[in-house]
């Protein structure tokens, strides 16, 4: 008991210490808080006492947090109102202007209330009045009265286009004269605010005028004129402000409404060369707008200034290619006007070269929009396997170069020319290789001698030194930050390039026999009005069985050089799929079409015109052999280190599948050719019962439950296939036969559970 006391003593001792910690702490606690709210809080600081030492007080402290200050959330407002007030509302309220003399112009107009030169003077009144408050708010509201002046400047446009263009008030030298009046104003009044605003809705604005009155009267090179006008003005800003904004809209707005011309009211004969001849202006402006700041200011080359350059220059392509196409003779100038814009391309490069301080990326990138539109124009110009060739040498030589020099953008123009090249072999194989296989064609083609199977060869050779390369760590790729564009061509060129080399003799093979099948013909004189025509129908039969002899060939020699050499994982998975897919068609319309050629051999058909050799039956070994040695791929494939995935179930599962379906069509084959056919059924039940029996043993030996299991569905369904349906069209012998040996196979089977059964269970 008295050591009992002791401890409760020396644990109350403890206790006391603790509780005068925490106090301490809270003290402690409770004093920050002060703090802090102090400073955080406006209002008179509380005040402090001094106070005696004494014992400490229970203190009680607070959970909950002072609430958070006031002022920020105020200023925050207070920033959004200064935006709205200051900025949004005049710029709304000026438009809103804007677009309210038109419409009440248009009212004006449509209801004859006044006469076409009191609109004008009003109007010039208008603007006039607004451009006044302008001036005289200047000093103290900079901003409001910018907004004000760009809005004068706006209804200073629309006055003058209405007077020329609808109404023929005044000449066009006197409108000329002013609309350059007033695009001079208005850029040295925007340079000299420093506001952007005024460019906006003064020059920008100003597009709106002609269709605000629009009547279907205007003159389009009227129109054209005008807006090129406009751009120019933005163009002289665009040499002392870089308003990249003000660049969008303009070109936007410039663009959409000669789309907007062109869909809807061009006439080719009419307007061939003053369309041709507007987009090139606007073209030109756009490009020397965006590149006199690149140029003058050296600004770095970045992602938008790709977009803006390739919106500019893919507009004006298309817009022209479309225009000289739809002339009469225009279409043989196609190549011409697309190695123009090459040319155009290739200056702009050579300017920013012989620049040493402008930005070299942007010399590569105009340098590629060069190669590009060299390259379109290819198929634009020429015809046939040359566009082919071009674009595999041309995205060979600009990977090499992308990643050899460590360049972004040829690295990023090879990849959509390998594309391009791709699928233009594939457009060579569907026209070429269809029309030498067709009955209609008069020509044929020479096996593996002929431009499309050499053009093959060279994509195949381009592809694979393209894979060779990329997989060089000594030179890798400079789109290290876009990780999932080179995923995605990681894994597209490997397979562009097996598609090209397995699919390049699948065309050479099935020309070959279709050729053939062609060839084939013999016409019969029936002495009708028609003669009848037979054909080889053996020759279509050799050309299935090729192509998947020719695939297990393929798949298989893929198995090697990615087991020897390549180790890769993806492929080896790829591979394996390909590899069953092979043997699976195979096993099913393989040995169908092998059936029917030796059918066609024991039975003959046509024989008086159509010799059928002992082929027909030793074909079959060929492919027996291919599928062999595609097995032993197979198990070779699923231990190597790279293939993680544990397969063998997969593999025991196949294989036993695929040698269970070829003794049978052995069987079957060899009691066709002794004209045995009526015992199918007996051969079958027995070849299964001791095949079923062969898996128990092996699965015993090796200890793989999964071929005692697959054994035991193999009998069972030799079992129903009895009953069901052998015991209906077997004899009474067949049937003895079979019902003695399945018998005698279960009790074998039985026999083995037990005598293993310890090494079973």
């Amino acid at each position: 008991m008295d050591d009992h006391h002791e401890e409760i003593l020396r644990l109350h001792e403890k206790l006391d210490e603790l509780l005068k910690r925490q106090a301490s702490f809270k003290k402690e606690v409770t004093e920050l808080r002060y703090e802090i709210n102090r400073l955080a809080l406006p209002g008179p600081e509380p005040e402090v006492h001094d106070q005696k030492p004494g014992p400490t007080p229970e203190i009680k402290v607070e959970e909950s947090y002072p609430a958070p200050p006031v002022k920020k959330e105020f200023k925050i407002r207070s920033d959004l109102e200064k935006f709205v007030g200051e900025n949004l509302i005049n710029k709304i309220g000026i438009v809103i202007t804007v677009l309210g003399v038109g419409i009440g112009a248009k009212y004006a107009i449509d209801h004859d209330l006044i006469s076409p030169w009191t609109r004008i003077i009003l109007g010039y009144l208008v603007g006039l009045g607004l451009f006044g408050f302008a001036i005289r708010l200047k000093k103290q509201y900079l901003n409001f009265s910018s907004v004000l002046l760009s809005g004068s400047m706006a209804i200073m446009y629309f006055i003058t286009y209405a007077a020329f263009s609808f109404y023929n008030l005044v000449p066009f030298w006197l409108t000329f004269a002013l609309m350059v009046m007033f695009t001079v104003f208005t850029v040295t009044a925007a340079i000299t605010c420093n506001q952007q605003v005024i460019a906006h809705l003064g020059l920008v604005g100003a597009y709106a005028v002609p269709f605000l009155l629009s009547n279907d009267t205007g003159n389009v090179a009227i129109l054209f004129s005008y807006m090129a006008l406009i751009n120019t003005g933005i163009l002289f800003i665009a040499l002392k402000k870089y308003w990249k904004p003000l660049y969008y809209s303009s070109s936007a707005i410039t663009w959409v409404i000669v789309i907007s011309w062109y869909s809807q009211s061009y006439q080719p004969l009419l307007h061939f060369s003053l369309a041709l001849s507007f987009i090139l202006v606007f073209f030109t402006i756009f490009y020397v707008i965006f590149l006199a700041y690149k140029l003058l200011k050296t600004e770095t080359f970045g992602i938008e200034d790709i977009l803006m350059i390739l919106g500019n220059s893919s507009v004006f392509y298309a817009l022209g290619y479309s225009i000289v196409y739809s002339h009469l003779t225009g279409n043989t100038i196609l190549g011409l006007f697309t190695m123009f814009n090459a040319l155009v391309h290739l200056i702009v490069s050579i300017v920013i070269y012989r620049r040493k301080q402008a930005d070299r990326n942007l010399m590569y990138f105009t340098g590629g929009l060069a190669l590009v539109f060299v390259t379109i124009a290819i198929p634009v110009g020429l015809d046939g396997t040359w566009v082919t060739l071009l674009w595999t040498a041309e995205a060979a030589m600009l990977f090499w170069l992308g990643r050899t020099k460590n360049t972004i953008l040829y690295e990023l123009l090879s990849y959509p020319l390998m594309f391009l090249a791709f699928f233009s072999l594939m457009h060579d194989w569907l026209t070429h290789y269809n029309f030498f296989g067709n009955e209609i064609s008069a020509g044929r083609m020479f096996p593996v001698f002929n431009i499309i199977f050499l053009t093959s060869l060279m994509l195949i050779a381009s592809l694979t030194f393209i894979s060779i390369l990329n997989r060089k760590t000594s030179h890798p790729s400079p789109l290290f930050q876009w990780q999932w564009l080179l995923n995605t061509i990681n894994f597209s060129i490997p397979a562009m390039l097996l598609i090209v080399a397995y699919g390049l003799f699948v065309m050479e093979i099935s020309t070959f026999w279709n050729q053939r099948y062609m060839d084939s013909v013999i016409t019969l004189n029936t002495g009708l009005t028609v003669n009848q025509h037979i054909r080889n129908t053996d020759v279509l039969k050799y050309n299935t069985i090729s192509l998947i002899d020719y695939s297990l060939l393929f798949f298989s020699i893929l198995s090697i050089m990615n087991i020897i050499k390549l180790k890769n994982s993806i492929l080896g998975y790829i591979n394996l799929g390909c590899n069953t897919i092979a043997i699976g068609v195979f096993l099913t319309i393989g040995l169908y079409t092998i059936g029917e050629l030796r059918d066609s051999y024991l039975g003959q058909p046509n024989a008086a015109y159509f010799y059928r050799g002992g082929f027909n039956i030793g074909i079959r070994y060929v492919s027996f052999v291919f599928t062999g040695g595609m097995l032993f791929l197979f198990r070779k494939y699923i231990r190597q280190k790279f293939i993680e995935a544990d397969l063998k179930l997969e593999f025991d599962f196949l294989l036993h599948i695929t040698l269970l379906t070829l003794l049978s069509n052995e069987l079957i084959n060899w009691m066709d050719l002794f004209k045995s056919e009526h015992s199918y059924k007996l051969g079958l039940s027995i070849l299964w019962g001791i095949y079923a029996l062969l898996l128990i043993a092996l699965g015993i030996w090796k200890k793989k439950k999964h071929l005692r299991i697959g054994a035991i569905v193999l009998f069972s369904a030799t079992l129903v296939k009895l009953f069901l349906y052998d015991i209906v069209y077997l004899d009474t012998i067949s049937k003895t036969i079979v019902f003695v040996s399945l018998g005698l196979l279960l009790l074998i089977i039985s026999f083995l559970y037990n005598k293993y059964r310890k090494l079973i269970f």
